[in-house]
């Protein structure tokens, strides 16, 4: 990929972004502004649909000139996701509808061999059976999805932790990831939502067509990191389950938080409140960037555990 092609990602995806944020418009297909927002303007929620469709079209013309920039069979599970959020973006799917659409998706990620199977020391664990390995698998991609899901509750919050986690995993390796076009497009693709996230009128968010296909993305880069193909540069010494769980500190962090609230609450883990630090943060008086700003440093910071340790 060169960089007359990185540049064209950015316009594609800025020009569908706007596109899709005027079609919306018109159509008065807006985000609900409820007891629940964290905006009072309007706002269409279709960021995600435009880096899957940058994603997409990207992919589509390589794969009919038959270059192979990364397995195009991920856009399978990553298509699957795409869909199942637009679904609930406009028809708020059942909960138990998702879980078992996610859990179809981490299985066809664990036939594509991305499965956590070896626990690297942690409590005294090294490889464990098939069997156990893929029931921990689905429930590790069940965290982390929902956690990128749960947590996309403010401007540019989202769009950030997936950057980070993508650049930060390509640049602790030795080289480059089987995955490093695929999350370049789509890091490429998310830095004109930082515009439009942040605008005062008509702003475009990510929607759970976009967290939930991020969240996926996310989760096969930390699979892939957990396997035994990827290697640390020698100069970052780091326990691999460790460093996983830093790179996403926040949202698990925050996950686990606003479940134990909401199960002694005596409600539903899945029914949506402003428990999450990022809603206690803006009620202090933080704006959004402020918010997002502090969450990366403090997640930046964090990564002193893994390879402190």
């Amino acid at each position: 990929m060169t960089p007359a092609l990185y540049f064209l990602i950015v316009l594609f995806s800025l020009g569908i972004s706007y596109f899709l944020r005027v079609w919306f418009t018109k159509l008065q297909k807006f985000d609900t502004i409820n007891h629940r927002s964290v905006h009072n303007s309007k706002a269409t929620k279709t960021g995600g649909m435009a880096v899957f469709l940058t994603l997409f079209v990207f992919s589509l013309y390589h794969y009919f000139y038959k270059i192979e920039i990364f397995d195009f069979s991920l856009l399978i599970p990553l298509s699957i996701m795409f869909v199942v959020g637009v679904y609930d973006d406009f028809y708020n799917a059942d909960f138990k509808l998702k879980f078992f659409l996610q859990i179809i998706v981490a299985k066809i990620l664990i036939d594509q061999g991305l499965v956590i199977d070896n626990f690297h020391g942690v409590l005294g664990i090294n490889e464990i059976p098939r069997l156990a390995s893929q029931i921990f698998t689905t429930f590790v991609f069940l965290v982390i999805v929902n956690a990128i899901n749960f947590m996309d509750g403010i401007d540019g919050l989202a769009i950030t932790e997936t950057i980070k986690v993508i650049l930060l995993v390509e640049f602790f390796s030795t080289q480059t990831t089987p995955y490093f076009s695929l999350g370049m497009v789509v890091v490429l693709s998310l830095l004109p939502l930082y515009y439009f996230n942040f605008k005062k009128n008509y702003k475009v968010f990510l929607g759970d067509a976009g967290s939930l296909f991020l969240g996926t993305l996310i989760a096969i880069y930390l699979f892939h990191v957990l396997g035994p193909i990827y290697k640390l540069k020698s100069t970052f010494v780091a326990n691999k389950p460790l460093l996983t769980m830093t790179l996403i500190v926040y949202p698990l962090v925050d996950l686990l938080r606003v479940f134990i609230i909401r199960i002694r609450l005596k409600k539903s883990p899945f029914s949506p409140d402003q428990n999450h630090l990022h809603h206690l943060l803006i009620s202090k008086g933080f704006s959004h960037f402020t918010i997002v700003f502090l969450i990366l440093i403090i997640s930046l910071l964090m990564l002193v555990l893994p390879f402190g340790l």
